[in-house]
């Protein structure tokens, strides 16, 4: 289930709130004896966090969890600390990371229990039926929930520099898949993905990406620039192609003309304060998503 709708905070006695979580999504299905752990495109990641292996020992029974995996660092959610996990392809590197800095699974949903789907059941049920089911511990924790006062929540949020708070519907149920407006998040900052289009080598040795989104037509839009850092490193740890030409509808824009092109494949998260005006007020990098395509950035 996907969050379709941003808003501005608000209190609602309809609604429950949660913190928002600065990791990966994911499903956890929990055996007896083992943890198979999915991203948002089914793909099996358990074996990037094996100091998640055992949470299966902390359920009563089995059951499949949605929730968030989280990297705690500087006492906050490190979504690039989480995030380079995946691209992780060696065990032993992968466990030595593990180490240094473990991985938690938080849950915030349950949505199969003991043989039945929970899907159709109230939010309220599930909650309960998740309390009565996980027993947390430093791997696996349940996500708390707060009644009535989202505006303080997201300012207390704010103040300590996390991402945001998720307000959900009181009796909502749980669609496989969908953006559901039952579910509305409360950004600190907002965010976007975008296809990364090419990559601009400035003279005081910064990097700057450029990036796009598809329109409903499925042409490919300019949106802007990025800056990615000082080197390519962060591009380097996933696969790109180098093309001789803009791969936009419409070529022609300003600033681009040291561009190196590239085929639009690979999707980053970019976070921007928000404004009335067009274009992104202080755009900041926040990472490559490989959850998700580049046919599914589309413009907003």
């Amino acid at each position: 289930m996907l969050i379709a709708d941003q808003k501005k905070p608000f209190d609602d006695p309809n609604y429950i709130y949660e913190l928002k979580f600065d990791g990966i999504r994911c499903l956890a299905y929990l055996e007896s004896d083992k943890v198979d752990l999915r991203n948002k495109r089914n793909k099996e990641i358990t074996s990037l966090f094996p100091e998640l292996n055992e949470i299966y020992l902390q359920v009563n029974s089995r059951c499949i969890l949605d929730g968030e995996i989280v990297v705690i660092k500087n006492n906050k959610p490190d979504f690039f600390e989480v995030q380079k996990r995946t691209i992780m392809t060696n065990p032993f590197k992968i466990k030595l990371q593990a180490d240094r800095l473990p991985a938690a699974f938080v849950a915030y949903d349950i949505i199969f229990l003991d043989n039945e789907l929970l899907i159709d059941k109230g939010l309220e049920e599930r909650k309960t039926l998740i309390n009565k089911t996980v027993h947390e511990n430093e791997r696996i924790a349940i996500s708390k929930v707060f009644e009535n006062n989202g505006i303080v929540l997201f300012n207390l949020t704010k103040a300590q520099g996390l991402e945001g708070v998720v307000a959900k519907r009181k009796g909502s149920k749980y669609f496989f898949g969908k953006e559901s407006k039952d579910w509305i998040k409360f950004k600190v900052l907002e965010d976007q993905d975008y296809v990364v289009c090419g990559y601009i080598q400035k003279p005081n040795n910064m990097t700057s990406i450029v990036i796009g989104q598809y329109n409903n037509k499925k042409e490919l839009i300019y949106k802007g620039h990025v800056t990615l850092g000082s080197s390519l490193r962060i591009l380097n740890q996933h696969e790109y192609k180098v093309i001789n030409y803009s791969p936009f509808s419409d070529p022609v824009h300003t600033g681009n003309e040291n561009a190196v092109w590239l085929e639009p494949e690979l999707v980053c998260i970019v976070e921007y304060m928000p404004s009335n005006k067009e274009g992104l007020r202080q755009p900041v990098f926040k990472g490559i998503r490989t959850d998700k395509t580049a046919n599914e950035c589309i413009e907003k």
